[in-house]
Parts: C-alpha cells; sequence; structure tokens
C-alpha cells in the first residue's frame, strides 16, 4: 500500500508521495498511479523527502520518465507541507535547484502561493518550419506564438516535443495574446501530453511574449484550468497561482 496526496494547481494534477514509500522503481509506479483508467490518475507524481530542515521533491511524469522541475507540482508539494505544518515559508529542492515558495492565503485546504522560479532565458529559433522562442525556466521549453491557438496544435506538440532540435525533448506551447496585460496558452508537456495548465508553461509563455513582443513584465496568463501570474524582476521569474488539496488515501501499487 502506498500512501498519497493527490493536489491540483489549475486542473494540473499531481500524487504527493514520500519518497519512504518506493518499494520499487519510481518510475513503473508513477506510471501506474497515474493511470487515468486503471489507477489514481494525475500529470505526475512528486516524489518528497522531508528532512529536519529541507525538503526535496523529484519529479516523475505520467510516462514514467523524470523532469527537472514542475511548476504547479512545487506548488502542491508548498501547499500539502503547509497542510501539515503551518508553514508560511517553504524552500523545496527541485532538479532545477531549490525554490522558494511563499504561502499569501489559505482556508487549509486551499492555497494562494508564490514561487521563485530563478532566472529565464530566452531566444528566437525555428524549427520544422515553426518560428518560436526556446525558453528555459529549469526545463526546456518551445513556444508558439500566434493570433489564434491552432486547431491542431495537439498534433503539432507532439510532433515537436521529441523533435531533435531538443536533445532532452521540450514543452511546447501555443499562445495568444489577449489584451496588453493578458496571454492564454495551451501546452503539449513532455512526459504529459496535453494539460489543463503547467507553471513552468505559464513562466515559458510570459517571458516569450515579454522578450520577443515586448509586454510588460507582470502578466495574467490564462489556461484552460485557470489563471496564473508571471513577474519577471531583475532577480528573476516569480509564479504565483492557486493549489488545492484534493484528498488522501492509499492505492494498492
Amino acid at each position: 500500500m502506498i500512501p498519497f496526496t493527490k493536489a491540483h494547481a489549475c486542473g494540473n494534477d499531481f500524487l504527493i508521495v514520500e519518497e519512504k514509500y518506493a518499494s520499487r522503481g519510481r518510475d513503473e509506479i508513477s506510471r501506474a498511479l497515474c493511470s487515468r483508467n486503471f489507477g489514481v490518475g494525475a500529470d505526475g507524481v512528486e516524489w518528497v523527502t522531508v528532512g529536519e530542515d529541507a525538503i526535496t521533491a523529484r519529479l516523475i511524469n505520467s510516462d514514467g520518465s523524470e523532469a527537472e522541475i514542475s511548476g504547479n507540482g512545487t506548488r502542491c508539494v508548498a501547499a500539502w507541507h503547509a497542510s501539515q505544518t503551518g508553514a508560511k515559508e517553504i524552500i523545496i529542492g527541485t532538479g532545477a535547484g531549490p525554490k522558494l515558495c511563499r504561502i499569501l492565503s489559505d482556508d487549509g485546504r486551499r492555497f494562494q502561493v508564490e514561487t521563485a522560479m530563478g532566472a529565464a532565458t530566452s531566444s528566437p529559433r525555428t524549427v520544422e518550419g515553426f518560428a518560436g522562442v526556446e525558453v528555459s525556466v529549469g526545463n526546456p521549453h518551445f513556444v508558439l506564438i500566434a493570433e489564434q491557438i491552432p486547431t491542431d496544435w495537439i498534433e503539432v506538440g507532439a510532433r515537436l516535443t521529441n523533435n531533435a532540435a531538443f536533445p532532452a525533448g521540450a514543452n511546447i506551447e501555443f499562445v495568444r495574446i489577449v489584451d496588453t496585460n493578458s496571454i492564454e496558452f495551451r501546452i503539449y508537456e513532455r512526459g504529459a501530453g496535453p494539460t489543463q495548465s503547467s507553471g513552468t508553461g505559464s513562466c515559458a509563455s510570459a517571458v516569450a511574449v515579454m522578450a520577443e513582443r515586448g509586454m510588460p513584465r507582470d502578466l495574467r496568463v490564462i489556461a484552460p484550468g485557470g489563471e496564473q501570474w508571471v513577474r519577471w524582476a531583475a532577480d528573476g521569474v516569480y509564479l504565483t497561482g492557486p493549489a488545492e488539496l484534493i484528498a488522501r488515501g492509499e492505492a494498492w501499487i
């Protein structure tokens, strides 16, 4: 039996499992747990280790692959930890380095969290004839900015995510500028496919339009699952959004 907590951030859902319950390969267990029809169902598993002075979170996607970080998953881990300890500032170690999460408000189950995501880089690039922006926010992204989000974005995303141009794969975002302070996007996530939202995808989408279209350095970012806010300051990118604890239970895995 594996105890878990399920949480979501704008519909991007995760299972939070303590590392000590990994009885065999985390990739195998994560695939089984994340199965929508045969498991609990989730976009990924955050494998968490809680020490006296530190928390680490290792993200395994629903397909069993490991990712450097999930912005939404990290926020869910912060909410999970805060629900148990009441902590208002939590540093979480990730594959992309330590991230400081600040709990801005909560009711014990629903949390509003600001995460210091760190530095971002961006550069224009054309892949398979698609002119986009390659962005790193601790993990790789390729952002396509258009007047309208294409109807075939899932097919295009599936083709580009493992393109040879991206040795480690890439998350693919399709972005539309809504107004002077807002953008919307869809994402095909490396290792998970289409998801309702993405924290690092929100950051990458915002950085791309800020760098290439001159948009303000503080934007509302809209995904099918909800809204987040991205601020690109001199000391790095800050991501603010909700995280909600859904359920706790045990899985026969």
